[in-house]
């Protein structure tokens, strides 16, 4: 595909196109869900603003969100950041790909890396939720409170999966295309942009990290969706491969959804939503096994050779 914009360009221009690119894939996929609703569900045009924003005003509202949800992540997230990289002229695979590929392994293990880390990931979860402000920011500490008990409450209508078609849907729509779009946006755009910018790994890991977590809009869970963005930032930028983070994104989410669905269908008996931390020694073993799977997965994704085409990381070529 032809472009018309150099490939050249300044990372703030390439940021503030992934911005207008995303905003043009939110219109173009409410407009792909309404014609599907429309069709799939029997509802109005006039009738999907009150859904959205009550879902449970409607027999199918949970299902109904659960699309919409899937279309603008898809569109949004997938399709106008991809389609904004061939604008560029960039190649999709060498751009998001600047390492030789590695071994299936290392990628399962990048995965099992985010389930072996959930125990200690339960301490700043519990930290962060238990966080109180100080007297003068009292009134904003309400508003979050609030609007994070909104939020549960909508979470708790969609997150049915209490049978196995349920299960694969909420997979799909919870766990696969996040994995997918949040990694492209975050990490194999936002993540790179910054450090060709800054020239500091470390500086664009962790911003691109903080925008990750902001994004959720849950300041409750702020710090352990910065934490974890940051993971992913780490594990992309030592592997040069997207689909380390992808896989680590999805089994991060994917393992929550399936423990959803263990819990609601009476199979085990656990609070998945539960703030509180877990038990110090499951805690200690936690961090102990994924300091080492860490150190491990450095070590291996420092020896896969960068690949001859690939963009360079810190090259900024135009000024602002």
């Amino acid at each position: 595909m032809k472009g018309f914009i150099p490939k050249e360009i300044h990372p703030v221009y390439v940021l503030l196109l992934l911005l207008a690119f995303m905003i043009g894939g939110y219109f173009v996929g409410s407009f792909i869900f309404a014609i599907l609703a429309s069709a799939v569900f029997d509802i109005g045009l006039m009738e999907m603003p009150k859904i959205a924003t009550d879902p449970a005003s409607h027999p199918s509202g949970p299902n109904i969100m659960l699309m919409l949800q899937g279309i603008i992540q898809f569109v949004s997230f997938v399709l106008a950041p991809l389609f904004m990289l061939r604008v560029l002229k960039y190649k999709i695979d060498p751009y998001l790909n600047w390492k030789m590929p590695i071994t299936p392994l290392l990628v399962l293990l990048a995965g099992v890396l985010m389930i072996v880390i959930m125990p200690a990931n339960s301490i700043v979860i519990h930290w962060n939720a238990d966080l109180h402000f100080p007297d003068f920011m009292q009134d904003f500490e309400q508003w979050a409170r609030a609007k994070e008990d909104e939020l549960a409450e909508l979470t708790k209508l969609i997150a049915n999966f209490d049978n196995v078609s349920k299960l694969l849907v909420g997979l799909l729509v919870v766990a696969v295309i996040p994995a997918i779009g949040e990694e492209i946006v975050f990490r194999g755009i936002l993540q790179k942009q910054l450090h060709r910018w800054t020239g500091n790994p470390h500086v664009a890991i962790w911003i691109a990290g903080l925008v990750f977590a902001a994004i959720h809009v849950q300041f409750f869970g702020f710090m352990p969706r910065a934490i974890l963005g940051a993971l992913f930032g780490y594990l992309y930028f030592w592997s040069g491969r997207i689909s380390v983070p992808i896989v680590a994104h999805f089994f991060n989410n994917g393992f929550t959804v399936f423990l959803l669905y263990l819990q609601q269908t009476g199979k085990m008996d656990f609070d998945v939503e539960s703030t509180e931390p877990m038990e110090w020694w499951s805690v200690l073993i936690s961090l102990l096994l994924s300091a080492a799977v860490l150190y491990y997965l450095y070590n291996e994704f420092k020896e896969v050779p960068p690949r001859k085409d690939a963009l360079p990381q810190t090259a900024v070529d135009s000024e602002v």
